[in-house]
């Protein structure tokens, strides 16, 4: 365990025994902070990202410095944040800080330059968040919204909405999911029980098809029953 401790030099084994510790604790950091810090940097989740990362690559590029201290720092961390994330559930005013009410940044088509401002965006990176939503023209959009993640959501008059089945009183099949029954090449055989089929009665659908499970990249099924299928 030398290599958890500061010290003059460190062998090549001790330097890897750091970064799998390292990467190991940050991983498991990542796991505690949960799925959020990942899928949308907040103000919270970009504070302590930029910390941790800090902490751990110190240690990775100074044999001087000993790991003890930074993962006694992570855990500690970890649990201001969850802390931070708890209170704020039960505090709506400490909440408010960490995350802000979403704000109009366009209202019926017009631009409301004053909350620019307050976003910190420039007319270009307003206009290029619109091409990415498919927005034509500016006075297209009946409402957009600047979100507390820093994207923007933007809401299309009605008039140039599309139709959708229920204004034209069309009746469509309950929305559903496919199932995937073979991923590169290996039978689902968790997902084959829970839609009610097995084994036979997938190769008995190979055969008709005449392939096999070992050329098929994914083989899906939806509530139709009927089998797509992928391959390399």
């Amino acid at each position: 365990m030398e290599f958890f401790y500061g010290q003059e030099n460190l062998t090549s084994i001790q330097w890897i025994l750091r970064a799998i510790v390292s990467f190991s604790v940050l991983l498991l950091a990542t796991k505690l902070l949960g799925r959020r810090s990942i899928a949308q940097l907040r103000l919270l989740d970009f504070t302590i990202a930029l910390i941790l990362g800090n902490i751990l690559a110190h240690p990775l590029s100074d044999e001087q410095l000993g790991l003890k201290g930074s993962i006694i720092t992570t855990g500690v961390l970890i649990a201001l944040y969850l802390l931070s994330v708890f209170v704020s559930l039960k505090s709506r005013g400490f909440g408010k800080w960490l995350e802000p009410s979403p704000f109009p940044l366009i209202e019926n088509g017009e631009i409301l330059y004053k909350e620019l401002g307050k976003a910190r965006i420039t007319i270009d990176h307003l206009l290029s968040e619109a091409r990415k939503a498919k927005v034509a023209e500016i006075n297209q959009v009946a409402l957009a919204m600047w979100e507390p993640d820093g994207t923007i959501s933007f809401f299309l008059s009605p008039q140039l909405q599309a139709l959708t089945p229920k204004d034209i009183q069309l009746v469509k099949d309950p929305f559903s999911i496919s199932k995937t029954i073979i991923k590169e090449g290996k039978i689902d055989l968790a997902e084959l029980s829970q839609i009610g089929k097995d084994i036979a009665w997938l190769e008995h659908k190979m055969s008709i098809s005449n392939v096999s499970e070992k050329d098929i990249l994914l083989a899906t099924m939806d509530n139709q029953e009927q089998l797509r299928f992928y391959f390399y």
